[in-house]
């Protein structure tokens, strides 16, 4: 008879959970906004070529070639996107182990981020892949090399999105009311964080070693040896700068969301993730100067290629880092922002320097993305916003916690 109740009652918490999933699936607010208005036509579009392209192959859609296998889909969405998320593994670091409490409020919607730009551009490979289907291998053990990079990668993304779930996990049980799951998911979030923070600097060097085998490809100002250890540099003033781009949207948008002490937080963390921007900025630059004068490329510099690069190193590394000086020792939030912006066109750029324009540079024609991949690009991106949105309107990222949570405390 107890098992009949308790059964009665188990179907009842899980018929209620469903119709409370299903009402919180329902759109809030306005849907005609400036954002909806554009992002939706283009989602659209790029659905329909992301159809196309499985049905009729990778290359009706895109201008890749035998030569040129990789392109912006990999180049951006990817390796770029990627670097961009390398805040999650950063914060966490000073939030959880080295226990900086005033990065605590942001830590929540840093791994969202983090989160959901690691499935998406784990879903962007797909796309680039000729046969899609093969992706499993590395999980089955079905004909991979295990000295492979790539080999390697897989594994890093599989295990970091499960480690960055469970990181985010204690905020969807707070959502559903799940106390016994918020408090079990809770308990694990230490050992997640540690095992993310291994994978997150293993998988950003591993993305830049995926081209130390194209050492005759890629143009000599942007090829060395240490491609792993630059790329895991810049991810860490990459990913912060995009917190504080992303946290200065997040506070508009979201801004009945959040206390006002966190509030009041903002500009004092803002500043002191330009203090740590800069000084791994530095650091970067001061390794792309050693590899410079160590590769002996003073000749290239005054060629086209040099002169990019020079615009690169100076224009979007030295600058922004001293804005970033400037305005912590004035205070000054605005510069931060600027510089923020400035940093992550520099990372785009360097990003694509090694994957794409570096990339047989050489070549009688050169690769350039056609409007279809420009289109599913922004289709990711945009994709990834909607459900970002989605989320931080239900559940507990930027505004408090439940009152049963502070209770169990």
């Amino acid at each position: 008879m107890n098992n009949i109740i308790s059964q009665k009652s188990n179907f009842k918490g899980s018929e209620s959970t469903f119709k409370f999933i299903l009402k919180e699936l329902k759109p809030r607010g306005k849907f005609l906004t400036p954002f909806n208005i554009i992002s939706v036509p283009v989602i659209v579009l790029g659905v329909i070529i992301i159809v196309f392209r499985f049905i009729n192959g990778i290359g009706s859609v895109t201008n890749l070639s035998q030569e040129v296998p990789w392109g912006l889909w990999i180049g951006f969405d990817v390796v770029t996107g990627v670097a961009f998320a390398g805040g999650a593994y950063v914060l966490t670091f000073m939030v959880y182990i080295l226990n900086v409490k005033k990065y605590h409020s942001i830590v929540r919607i840093t791994v969202l981020n983090g989160f959901l730009a690691y499935v998406f551009y784990a879903g962007a490979l797909l796309l680039d892949l000729g046969r899609p289907w093969n992706v499993i291998n590395p999980i089955i053990g079905n004909s991979f090399g295990t000295s492979s990079v790539l080999f390697l990668v897989a594994w890093h993304f599989l295990l970091y999105m499960i480690a960055e779930l469970i990181e985010f996990s204690p905020a969807i049980a707070e959502w559903l009311g799940a106390k016994r799951a918020r408090k079990i998911l809770s308990g694990m979030t230490i050992a997640a964080v540690i095992f993310g923070i291994t994978l997150s600097t293993l998988h950003q060097s591993g993305l830049g070693a995926l081209y130390l085998m194209a050492k005759d490809k890629i143009h000599p100002l942007w090829y060395s040896e240490f491609i792993p250890i630059l790329f895991l540099v810049s991810s860490i003033f990459a990913g912060l700068s995009m917190v504080i781009f992303e946290g200065s949207i997040s506070h508009k948008v979201f801004f009945n969301q959040i206390s006002e002490k966190n509030h009041k937080a903002q500009n004092g963390i803002v500043l002191s993730l330009a203090k740590i921007c800069a000084g791994a900025m530095f650091a970067y630059f001061f390794m792309q100067l050693l590899v410079f004068i160590h590769g002996k490329h003073w000749d290239l510099l005054n060629t086209p290629m040099g002169y990019w690069f020079l615009i690169e190193m100076l224009g979007f590394v030295v600058f922004p880092m001293l804005l970033f000086v400037y305005s912590y020792k004035r205070n000054n939030i605005f510069t931060v922002k600027l510089a923020a912006i400035i940093t992550m066109i520099g990372i785009i750029i360097n990003r694509l320097n090694v994957t794409v324009i570096g990339f047989r540079w050489d070549a009688p024609i050169h690769y350039f993305p056609s409007w279809m991949e420009f289109v599913v690009t922004l289709t990711v991106i945009f994709t990834e916003i909607w459900i970002f949105r989605w989320v931080v309107n239900r559940m507990p990222v930027l505004r408090e916690s439940p009152d049963w949570v502070k209770d169990e405390k």
